[in-house]
């Protein structure tokens, strides 16, 4: 049976951002209404046209900072009449609320849904107060009893093992692996958004702090607060819209087993399971992608989403970013995480790669923007978690 494509159903017809920045002493709730009335005023539509809203993870105080807004509390301060709406963290990644908004419109559950992701993770950590996988209460179950008692209580240590695997195997060294960020510090320069701006060179990065081998301090992405929203409506709604990107294919499969520790292949991870079924819903290939905004929570994920995207073999993605900015930089082969990433734009959550990639297709990215451009990628996620998109320009 050949699938429908119910993505195409639906188009990003709004995008917004709040402010960006460290320790901004704002609440989430604040960030959140000013990103999503941007959004709204962006589509052209008012708050009476919002009939869904969708969010990922939903309200938590486990780690602080991490998600200090849910649905139903934006949709009060909105005062939004909705038909449709969900929040949680069971999905593909935290592109998943995006995944739920395109389903929800596809089946004529919703005409325009909001999807929002806030963070306060930079204003809520102090020296006693971090964020953590863990969370509170002294007691820890699930996954989690199995690492804690050999101290991978972070996902720098656990990426931090899945890249010794990789190194291992394949040959790749810490002076590719450099090229990731050293790339996203360049982009973070030509983005007045971004976080972290000044330049950084490779001797900055081979002598900086190691956090967990063989990643050091910027392999890791940089707590901020912000929040990113985005409006996903009915296609055929194209003609009264202002500005629309095209939903082309999604990948959310999950193949392998649900776990950091236990998948077939430590050298994989579920951003292979939602890239085959991503290329699987469409006829463009790698090649016709004329930007990349990949998932660098630590830069070797970013390694991971380039080869389970197929722009290269398995093992051969270390060789192509040795090229630094000739190959992943704004002139070269496959323009990179063009806002600066998570490493240097702020760790948004994946979001801030969504917004990148629809302003990039609508031709906006002044001072960054890539020439022609009208197919990207986009990714987020890492471990048991993966979902991506490929956006095509609606002009």
């Amino acid at each position: 049976m050949t699938p429908r494509i119910g993505e195409r159903d639906t188009l990003i017809s709004g995008i917004g951002q709040s402010a960006i920045g460290r320790k901004l002493g704002r609440t989430g709730l604040s960030l959140t209404v000013e990103a999503c009335l941007a959004a709204i005023a962006d589509a052209g539509l008012s708050r009476d046209d919002i009939d869904g809203v969708s969010s990922y993870p939903g309200a938590m105080d486990a780690s602080p900072g991490m998600s200090p807004t849910g649905v139903h509390e934006l949709k009060d301060a909105l005062r939004l009449p909705v038909n449709w709406f969900c929040g949680g963290a069971e999905t593909p990644g935290q592109l998943g609320a995006v995944f739920n908004a395109i389903a929800a419109v596809s089946a004529g559950l919703a005409n325009h849904v909001l999807v929002f992701r806030t963070v306060t993770e930079s204003s809520a950590q102090t020296a006693s107060r971090r964020a953590s996988v863990v969370g509170g209460g002294g007691r820890v179950g699930g996954v989690m009893q199995w690492m804690v008692p050999f101290h991978a209580v972070s996902a720098s240590n656990w990426v931090g093992m899945y890249t010794q695997r990789y190194m291992h195997d394949y040959g790749l060294t810490r002076e590719q692996l450099a090229q990731i960020p050293l790339n996203a510090r360049r982009h973070a320069a030509l983005n007045p958004n971004a976080i972290f701006r000044d330049p950084l060179t490779l001797d900055d990065y081979m002598n900086a702090r190691m956090i967990s081998w063989p990643l050091c301090l910027f392999d890791c992405d940089i707590p901020c607060d912000g929040s990113s929203a985005l409006i996903i409506s009915r296609s055929d709604a194209r003609a009264d819209l202002r500005k629309v990107v095209d939903i082309e294919a999604i990948g959310s499969a999950l193949h392998g087993r649900d776990s950091w520790d236990q998948r077939a292949d430590l050298t994989e991870m579920a951003s292979h399971d939602a890239a085959g079924m991503m290329w699987s819903r469409t006829d463009l290939k790698p090649a016709d992608v004329d930007s990349a905004h990949l998932y660098d929570g630590f830069s070797y994920l970013n390694l991971q989403w380039l080869e389970a995207l197929n722009f290269f073999r398995k093992g051969e993605a270390g060789g192509f970013l040795e090229g630094g900015e000739s190959r992943i930089g704004l002139g070269g082969e496959l323009p990179m995480n063009t806002n600066g990433g998570q490493l240097s734009g702020g760790r948004l959550h994946g979001y801030g790669y969504l917004h990148e990639a629809c302003v990039q297709l609508r031709g906006e990215a002044t001072g960054r923007q890539v020439a022609n451009a009208q197919v990207s990628v986009v990714a987020a996620g890492g471990g048991p978690l993966g979902g991506c998109l490929l956006l095509t320009s609606g002009r």
